[in-house]
């Protein structure tokens, strides 16, 4: 069991991650970030590996990669941060990224590096599940990762439920087919479509994610899912807050939890 599978079994309701890009806003953020969320009780964090052309992200996102790789970050450099980092801090941690960048780095490699660093799982968001079956679940399995994959709202249920059985962490729920960072409150379709899941039952957590950004927002994904990820809402905080810490803070305000 890693810490995140722990982090699941003792916390059922109300869990809140945040996610940030590796090398953003500086080159060496990532400790003051990790240790920050820490001290203010976030529960997990997802840490992003910077990459030219991020799909599923919308423009903060993408402009916090295009910093992070000027600023000269690297998955290798990711991994040094996070070696020194692993004795200081028992937040979980997942890396999220692209399939490309991973292949690059050599897949094997990559996977029993992301252990050593004591991270938990992985997002590939561009990892076709029938791949993950055929080549990449044995090495998750051998290095006690996670794989998490992501459901939108024209995902079906029989493809809901084959990623519930593949995974053994959570579910990450796309509010919406948009991109990251739309700063929309939730209507009716997204009521309708986390109100679905509910009644799946499925045996993962969900965790919703993109367009978490105020009360409202976390308040609806926390009284339908177990928990929620604030990404480009916390990244704006980032860009202008004096430090990690105050980044934080400033985003709890918004969220209504200060």
């Amino acid at each position: 069991m890693n810490a995140l599978q722990e982090l699941f079994q003792n916390k059922k309701q109300n869990l809140l991650s945040l996610f940030f890009t590796a090398g953003y806003p500086q080159i060496d953020s990532t400790a003051g970030i990790i240790e920050a969320s820490r001290k203010a009780g976030i529960d997990f964090l997802e840490v992003g590996m910077p990459y030219s052309d991020p799909l599923a992200d919308g423009p903060v996102i993408q402009q916090s990669s295009t910093v992070a790789i000027a600023n000269g970050m690297t998955i290798e450099m990711l991994f040094n941060q996070l070696e020194t980092l692993k004795e200081k801090t028992s937040i979980p941690l997942l890396l999220m990224g692209y399939l490309n960048p991973v292949i690059q780095f050599g897949t094997e490699k990559f996977m029993e590096k992301a252990a050593a660093c004591s991270a938990s799982g992985i997002i590939l968001p561009d990892l076709p599940i029938h791949e993950y079956r055929e080549e990449y679940q044995t090495l998750f399995e051998k290095n006690n990762l996670s794989p998490v994959f992501l459901i939108t709202p024209h995902t079906s249920d029989e493809r809901i439920k084959l990623i519930d059985e593949l995974s053994n962490a959570f579910i990450y729920v796309v509010s919406s087919a948009a991109t990251t960072g739309k700063q929309q409150d939730f209507g009716q379709t997204q009521e309708a479509y986390f109100q679905r899941l509910k009644a799946m039952n499925l045996k993962n957590p969900l965790i919703g994610g993109f367009g978490i950004h105020n009360r409202q927002t976390l308040q609806q994904a926390w009284q339908n899912l177990n928990g929620a990820i604030c990404g480009s809402a916390f990244l704006k905080k980032l860009a202008t807050a004096a430090d990690a810490g105050k980044a934080i803070e400033m985003l709890k305000e918004d969220l209504g939890l200060n």
